[in-house]
């Protein structure tokens, strides 16, 4: 068994709210989300590292911090290098590198995204994938849009989400 990850939580302010960085000691992203879904974190961690999970208050790392910080002042690409290393199956982490591989101002579909991954008919397996995504922002679940173009299902709010896609371009303002 391997040796229990020790978690680093810090936060930083964005013009969407608060948010909540989990880090391990490498500096490797592990979760990000809204302080105010805190109990959507508290299930990533719990799912991710077992019911023992806790985190130890930190400073976020310069590269994960000033990458935030940039990417919120408009270099979208700042985002693109931060190191994540997310829990999930096999199949959750292929629809994460996914995500991560569509566009800045781009966004996909579900039925796209299951394509790609080479499970055409897995949209529903995708959408359940996406959502359980620990890492928001980063890892850009918020790029995912129904069939029709239509906002849905984003776990930090659809508020968020349509912000993100008109800050990445990817929206009308």
């Amino acid at each position: 068994m391997d040796a229990p990850v020790r978690l680093l939580r810090g936060s930083r302010a964005t013009p969407i709210g608060e948010a909540v960085l989990v880090f391990d000691e490498p500096g490797r992203l592990r979760a990000l989300e809204f302080a105010d879904h805190a109990d959507r974190l508290a299930r990533f961690l719990r799912l991710g590292y077992g019911a023992a999970a806790r985190t130890d208050a930190a400073t976020a790392p310069p590269g994960i911090a000033d990458a935030l910080d940039a990417y919120f002042a408009g270099d979208l690409a700042a985002i693109d290098d931060i190191p994540c290393a997310p829990v999930g199956t096999s199949f959750q982490r292929a629809v994460w590198d996914a995500l991560r591989d569509i566009p800045t101002g781009q966004s996909s579909t579900y039925a796209q995204l299951a394509a790609r991954i080479g499970r055409p008919t897995a949209q529903r397996a995708v959408g359940a994938a996406n959502g359980a995504n620990p890492i928001a922002v980063v890892i850009p679940c918020h790029r995912l849009v129904g069939a029709d173009g239509s906002l849905i299902r984003y776990g930090g709010g659809l508020h968020r989400k349509a912000w993100l896609l008109r800050h990445e371009g990817a929206r009308p303002d």
